[in-house]
C-alpha cells in the first residue's frame, strides 16, 4: 500500500472541536502528522488516508494554470476545510540550505520558548517533550505601556501568560486592584466559567505575553491533568478572594440578581466560607433550592430534578434572582452530603462549557 506525500493547510473551520485555521496536516513517507499537542480525529485521519491513496493529483490545472484543490473532512460535531499546500521547490543547493537553516531557527525558537516556560511554577510538572508541544500552541505577543490587554465585558477568548513585564488589574473606575508579573496568568476565570471578563487588564510597562486560544486551552487541560488541577485551584482561589468582601453579608442573608453574581460564584462562596443555609434561585416560574451544611451541598431541587442533576442545571442559570437564608432545620442538618463539592463543581463547569 503506497501513500503519497502531501501537506495540507486548514483554511476554514466551523465548530471543529480540535483544529484551528492555519494549522497544517502532513503525510510524509507513510506517516500522518497532525498539529502538535492535539488529539487525533479518526474522521479526519480516514479522509486523509483516502486522499493519500487516490491516484489523482492533489492539485488540478485549468487553462494552463495550477489551482488549489479544496478538501473537506467528513464532519463530526463540526467541520473543517483544507487545501493542498505545495511545498517550495528550491533550484539551488544554497536555497535548500537556507530553507533548512530557517527550519532549524524555528525549532530553536520553540525550544527557547519552552525553556522560558520551564522556569515557571505552573509548568514544572510537565516533561520537556510536553513543554515543546505546548510551546507550539502559544503565540507570543508584545504590548506597550498602557495597552488594554483585556477589557471588562469582553467574551472569554484566550489564556494569557506573562513572560516579561507587569500588568495591573483595574475596576471600572480605573482603580488598581492588583498587579501581576512574570509567570502569572489571567483570563482563565472566563475560560473556565464561561462568563465574560469581569475586570480590565492594562500593561504597566512593555510586556511579552503568551496567548493560548480558547480551543487550545481545552486541549491542554485534557492532555495535561496536572495543569487542569492547577487552573481549577487557581479559579477557586480567585473566586474566594473576589467574594471575601461578600462573605459577611451571608451571615445575615443576601439577595440579588444572578446577572451580578452567577450561581457558580454563589455556591463557591458558600463552600469556601463553610456557610450553612438555603440558597434559593428564582428563574421565572421555576425555583431552585440548594441546601448547604458547613459549605457542603446536602440537597438540591430544580426543574423537576433532585440531587446532583438539579445542582448542575441550577449552575447553568444565567438570569433571575437569588436569596441566601442563614441556618437549616435539624432534619436538614442530618442529610448526607451529595458528593465532593469541587468534583461536582468541575463537572458542572464542564457541562456548561459543553453546552
Amino acid at each position: 500500500m503506497q501513500f503519497r506525500n502531501g501537506v495540507f493547510i486548514i483554511t476554514e473551520e466551523r465548530h471543529c472541536p480540535l483544529y484551528n485555521v492555519g494549522e497544517e496536516l502532513r503525510v510524509a513517507e507513510g506517516v500522518l502528522n497532525l498539529p502538535a499537542a492535539k488529539p487525533t480525529c479518526l474522521t479526519l485521519t480516514r479522509d486523509l488516508i483516502e486522499l493519500a491513496l487516490e491516484d489523482v493529483a492533489y492539485e488540478h490545472y485549468a487553462k494552463g494554470s495550477r489551482q488549489k484543490t479544496k478538501f473537506e473532512c467528513g464532519g463530526c460535531t463540526g467541520i473543517i476545510r483544507f487545501e493542498f499546500k505545495k511545498e517550495k521547490e528550491y533550484a539551488t543547493i544554497q536555497m535548500r540550505l537556507l530553507a533548512a537553516a530557517e527550519r532549524r531557527e524555528k525549532v530553536k525558537s520553540v525550544a527557547n520558548f519552552a525553556g522560558l516556560l520551564r522556569s515557571m511554577v505552573i509548568f514544572q510538572p510537565l516533561s520537556d517533550d510536553d513543554l515543546l508541544d505546548l510551546a507550539t500552541l502559544l503565540i507570543l505577543e508584545k504590548y506597550n505601556w498602557g495597552f488594554p490587554i483585556l477589557q471588562k465585558g469582553d467574551p472569554a477568548s484566550s489564556l494569557f501568560i506573562i513572560i516579561t513585564g507587569k500588568v495591573e488589574v483595574m475596576d471600572e473606575d480605573g482603580v488598581t486592584l492588583a498587579e501581576m508579573g512574570r509567570g502569572d496568568v489571567f483570563g482563565e476565570m472566563s475560560l473556565l466559567s464561561g462568563d465574560r471578563v469581569t475586570t480590565t487588564i492594562m500593561a504597566m510597562e512593555p510586556c511579552q505575553i503568551a496567548n493560548l486560544s480558547k480551543k487550545n486551552f481545552k486541549h491542554v487541560l485534557n492532555r495535561f491533568p496536572a495543569l487542569q488541577v492547577f487552573f481549577y485551584k487557581l479559579l477557586v482561589g480567585r473566586i474566594t478572594t473576589i467574594n471575601v468582601q461578600r462573605a459577611e453579608e451571608l451571615s445575615s442573608g443576601m439577595v440579588g440578581q444572578l446577572g451580578d453574581i452567577p450561581p457558580l460564584e454563589l455556591c463557591q462562596m458558600i463552600n469556601a466560607n463553610q456557610k450553612t443555609g438555603r440558597l434559593k434561585l428564582e428563574v421565572g416560574e421555576k425555583k431552585a433550592s440548594l441546601l448547604f451544611n458547613e459549605g457542603e451541598l446536602v440537597s438540591a431541587t430544580f426543574n423537576g430534578k433532585d440531587g446532583r442533576e438539579a445542582f448542575y442545571d441550577a449552575l447553568a442559570v444565567a438570569e433571575g434572582r437569588f436569596k441566601f437564608v442563614q441556618g437549616l432545620p435539624k432534619r436538614d442538618m442530618e442529610l448526607d452530603v451529595l458528593g465532593g463539592f469541587m468534583g461536582m463543581l468541575m463537572e458542572g463547569m464542564k457541562r456548561i462549557d459543553d453546552a
